[in-house]
């Protein structure tokens, strides 16, 4: 847990960027947006089109985190690292074991509906167990919820970042002379470079970390600039790695990742304090940002379970779909809290993985049967 108020900024961009997955999702799911769409084409477009973006701001949010993290470990072992990548898989897999046992649930409940054509199929064993081991999209297996693809691309970018520092480590030792900060640095800055201007170009590869390292290496390295208010380095860095992967190809993915990264780097010490912020509406933001994962993992069930209500009862009724699509917000971020509590906010060991993996079984079961 990071002192309260240090990180505000990052926390204010992840809170905003989860509402924005919301909507996004909304206007890419019907029916209620689909009915919204007629009376306001533009906003319902826009959400589709654009929403998606915010994943870039998570990417360099986490990858600047990440950094600082990083940055108070003084040693570096195989053991210490096997033991961050255990403690990171149990925090992204029990909440999500947690979501997908009522998104499953849900699905199954709301299948066979007309207004539910975009539901995912009904799972089997093998969908379960590659949705546990974080690997549905690399075998190929269709999502059992939407967005979900992110939480295998955050443990895969973990991986890589723990292996270049495993790497910078032996490198340090062998030459004592190159510290160990300075060589991660630079290795991160030859990935993000690679990833930029050659995997992230590669379509197939956007099932792979290193299709979205450019982003998140941004924001690694925002962090390490940012530790000398911000270095001449740092700046030269982030400035040509943005304008260097634009250049070759227009992105506004890499357009938003390049403007978090310099915005986190740049931005004064009052801003990471919110000082200058009423209580309340730091509270309020700092809650949100700490709920936003449970809040992303919860919130396609909330969608079509509210899409489905609204739909039986307003079909073609603008107004009833619009207030359908604030309500589905709203308790989406209502169960996202409700979800932190009951699943992040409890220890992340063996015996809640082992219950939580027990719980989602059993709803695969009772959805394999129900179908």
């Amino acid at each position: 847990m990071r002192p309260t108020g240090r990180s505000f900024l990052p926390d204010a961009l992840k809170a905003f960027g989860c509402l924005l997955i919301v909507l996004h999702h909304l206007a890419s799911y019907g029916p209620m947006s689909d009915v919204v769409l007629r009376a306001w084409p533009q906003w319902i477009d826009g959400l589709y089109e654009h929403g998606r973006l915010a994943v870039q701001v998570f990417l360099v949010c986490s990858g600047f985190l990440m950094a600082q993290t990083l940055d108070k470990i003084a040693t570096w072992g195989v053991a210490l690292a096997l033991r961050m990548v255990w403690r990171r898989y149990l925090r992204l897999v029990i909440p999500l074991l947690a979501a997908l046992s009522v998104t499953v649930l849900m699905t199954e409940l709301l299948r066979g509906g007309e207004a539910m054509p975009h539901l995912s199929a009904t799972p089997d064993w093998q969908s379960a167990l590659a949705h546990l081991l974080l690997v549905q999209h690399v075998l190929d297996i269709e999502a059992l919820s939407a967005g979900i693809w992110y939480v295998a691309i955050d443990f895969q970018l973990y991986l890589i970042t723990l292996l270049t520092l495993l790497c910078a480590a032996k490198v340090s030792h062998r030459f004592p002379l190159w510290d160990l900060k300075a060589v991660s640095w630079q290795i991160w800055m030859g990935l993000s470079l690679v990833s930029l201007l050659v995997w992230n170009l590669n379509d197939d590869l956007d099932n792979y970390g290193v299709f979205f390292f450019g982003s998140y290496g941004m924001g690694l390295l925002a962090s390490r600039g940012r530790q000398n208010q911000p270095s001449l380095r740092g700046w030269a860095v982030l400035v040509s790695l943005g304008g260097l992967a634009l250049w070759v190809d227009p992105r506004w993915r890499i357009v938003t990742a390049w403007a978090c990264a310099l915005l986190l780097m740049a931005a004064p010490a009052t801003w990471f304090s919110a000082e200058r912020l009423p209580g309340r509406w730091r509270q309020i933001i700092q809650s949100l940002s700490e709920m936003s994962y449970s809040v992303f993992l919860i919130h396609y069930a909330v969608i079509i379970s509210v899409s489905a209500f609204v739909f039986a009862f307003w079909p073609d009724d603008v107004w009833a779909n619009a207030l359908g699509m604030g309500v589905t917000v709203g308790l989406s971020v209502w169960l996202g809290g409700a979800m932190q509590r009951l699943t992040e906010r409890q220890p992340h060991d063996l015996k809640h993985l082992l219950a939580w993996s027990l719980v989602f079984m059993t709803s695969v079961w009772l959805a394999m049967n129900w179908s």
